[in-house]
């Protein structure tokens, strides 16, 4: 496996995720944060996050997701956001809704804020509840309204595992309902949090199918209404592998609470990564000389059967952090694809009986050591 430089310098990122905080009021099973949360104190300063996006600017970035945790616990949110409008770049708050006043959100807007990414559980309020690890719904359905009387566009984002994935009429019925421009049905993808609970979130071949049928069905039906729905495919059961991130460092970089900067969210848990950071390095460099980014870059690192494959500048040989929870090896072929040899592990998966003894488990977050102070992410709420 190379680890050198392309002869020629990649392309600018023209996206960030700015993971502002690990701190959540939500604990859900699905969550793709890590395992090692970075803790408040070790969390970027406000003076450090203004550099950071005025770097990401100069860099080439034009659109940013203002992630967490949750980051409405951030009391500089606006400062932030202004920082980023300031230079040129859209932002979207990725949010639980969760302490979403109008007084707070007018903040926001006035400093900038483009757009609002809510998050949802299920459609069923108890459920949804239950689903967060705390009464949360009504806070959702409320910050929804506000949302649209600010005048502001509005997606709604649902991680879809077994215990919601048969409520999916209801919970598409919530875009028209809540007045969102678009919703997201993204099927759980198995890192951090999900990847411990995968057991009891995994579901059913038939759950699949019946799902994808009904978002054909809800897509014709919302047409009219100019309602976006985009179904994210649920890479452990095709036998295709998912692009990374549209390619290992080509279009986008994450900034982690504490400064880490990565190719992608799930990045940090790929060993011996060396990943920099944004107190020692600024994002120039980081794009174009960290070794972390130029890791898997491109295609010169692949083996086969990635290396004489077809699909290698179509799915860079799959997702690196599943290669790399799934055999213990980034560089390996991801799983997910038909001709890995490792493919055997989720086909195995994929096709057991499912296990009714597991099916009300997962639904809360883990009890396993969360908020250490290592720097070490499916979305907010």
């Amino acid at each position: 496996m190379t680890t050198s430089l392309a002869s020629s310098p990649p392309d600018r990122p023209w996206a960030l995720l700015a993971e502002l905080t690990h701190g959540c009021p939500l604990h859900c099973s699905y969550c793709s944060n890590p395992v090692e949360l970075a803790s408040k104190s070790a969390e970027l300063t406000t003076s450090q996050w203004l550099a950071v996006f005025r770097q990401a600017a100069d860099l080439g970035v034009v659109s940013a997701h203002l992630s967490g945790g949750e980051p409405l616990l951030r009391p500089d949110l606006a400062a932030i956001v202004a920082a980023a409008d300031g230079a040129g770049i859209h932002t979207q708050l990725v949010t639980s809704g969760v302490g979403l006043g109008r007084a707070r959100l007018d903040r926001l807007a006035d400093a900038g804020l483009r757009s609002v990414q809510l998050s949802v559980q299920h459609a069923d309020p108890t459920a949804s509840d239950l689903i967060a690890g705390r009464r949360s719904f009504a806070d959702k359905e409320r910050a929804a309204a506000l949302v649209r009387a600010a005048g502001l566009p509005l997606g709604l984002n649902v991680v879809l595992h077994r215990h919601n994935l048969d409520a999916l009429d209801a919970l598409i019925d919530l875009a028209p309902a809540w007045g969102a421009d678009r919703i997201e049905l993204a099927n759980t993808q198995f890192y951090g949090w999900a990847l411990r609970n995968r057991d009891a979130l995994l579901p059913s071949r038939s759950q699949l199918a019946e799902a994808a049928r009904t978002v054909r069905r809800r897509r014709a039906e919302l047409a009219a209404d100019r309602i976006e729905v985009v179904w994210v495919v649920p890479d452990y059961f095709d036998g295709q592998a998912k692009p990374c991130m549209g390619g290992w460092g080509a279009i986008s970089l994450t900034v982690t609470p504490d400064g880490t900067v990565l190719p992608c969210p799930a990045a940090a848990a790929i060993p011996r990564l060396d990943a920099p950071n944004v107190r020692d390095h600024d994002l120039e460099w980081i794009w174009n000389h960290s070794q972390a980014f130029a890791r898997y870059r491109g295609t010169e690192w692949m083996r086969e059967p990635c290396r004489s494959c077809d699909l290698r500048t179509t799915d860079f040989g799959g997702c690196r952090c599943q290669a790399f929870a799934l055999t213990g090896d980034a560089a390996a072929t991801d799983p997910a694809c038909r001709l890995s040899p490792d493919h055997h592990l989720l086909r195995d998966l994929v096709d057991a009986p499912s296990d009714p003894a597991t099916r009300g488990r997962g639904v809360g977050r883990p009890r396993t050591p969360a908020r250490r102070a290592s720097p070490t992410p499916n979305g907010t709420g």
